[in-house]
């Protein structure tokens, strides 16, 4: 360019800039129409993950959105609210415009009930208290027993000692080749009742996996007579028969 020279800069039209401010102005103006009135209001909440029960719950739980814009509501209450269930580890949502909000959940697993005098709890992996149910149900999962002064309370997360550690532990058995009926964690150390009868002494409640892969390796080759397999120290597993076993089932 020669020197000297000006450099021009081209001007925008009046028209072109109108459009140019005006665009933006028009776009603003539709999202915060859209936000206010019911052109993507919630009418419908669908669910996905659980059981049907608790996608009921979750339907519940969220219907106070209902009617309000997808644009507007407030996404993280929701997810909290849902999350708030006793049943659900976590949640998510996604925007199905226009008028639908989908929830996918991800349930608690029950690995245990826990029995507190007269009353009966389903408890999750996670030692969460999911719900009280009726003392002849669920008969497939293991039972814990704590004090009946022990705090327990739907959605509340138990103790350490009034069920917490014998749930975590029962969590980490999942796959095990053979049923537990009852599981304690008792002046430090965690026992497990198999259906046969015989109890598994898994001492502290450390390296759990591993003693549990040395409990099914030995179970195989368990003496005749045996009421007791102690792994409490993984290298050295012991069986043997304890008279105060005998008979118990």
């Amino acid at each position: 360019m020669p020197r000297g020279r000006a450099r021009v800069r081209p001007r925008l039209k009046p028209r072109s800039l109108a459009i140019a401010v005006s665009v933006p102005v028009v776009l603003v103006g539709a999202y915060v129409l859209a936000r206010e009135t019911s052109t993507f209001s919630i009418r419908s909440v669908t669910v996905s993950g659980g059981t049907p029960a608790l996608q009921a719950q979750v339907q519940a739980a969220l219907e106070p959105i209902v009617g309000k814009s997808l644009l507007a509501f407030d996404g993280a209450a929701a997810v909290r609210r849902v999350e708030a269930l006793p049943a659900v580890v976590s949640a998510r949502y996604d925007r199905a415009f226009p008028h639908t909000l989908r929830i996918a959940v991800v349930p608690e697993r029950p690995v245990a009930v826990v029995r507190r005098g007269k009353e009966n709890w389903l408890v999750s992996a996670r030692g969460r208290a999911i719900e009280q149910i009726h003392a002849h149900t669920r008969l497939g999962l293991p039972r814990i027993w704590i004090p009946t002064a022990a705090p327990i309370a739907a959605g509340e997360f138990l103790a350490p000692g009034d069920g917490g550690v014998a749930t975590s532990v029962l969590s980490l058995a999942a796959g095990f080749p053979a049923r537990f009926t009852a599981a304690a964690f008792a002046h430090g150390q965690v026992t497990l009742r198999l259906r046969s009868g015989v109890e598994l002494r898994l001492g502290e409640p450390v390296d759990v996996r591993l003693k549990l892969a040395v409990a099914r390796r030995a179970l195989r080759v368990l003496p005749p007579g045996s009421t007791y397999l102690d792994v409490a120290v993984p290298q050295r597993p012991v069986a043997g028969a304890d008279p105060q076993l005998s008979g118990k089932g």
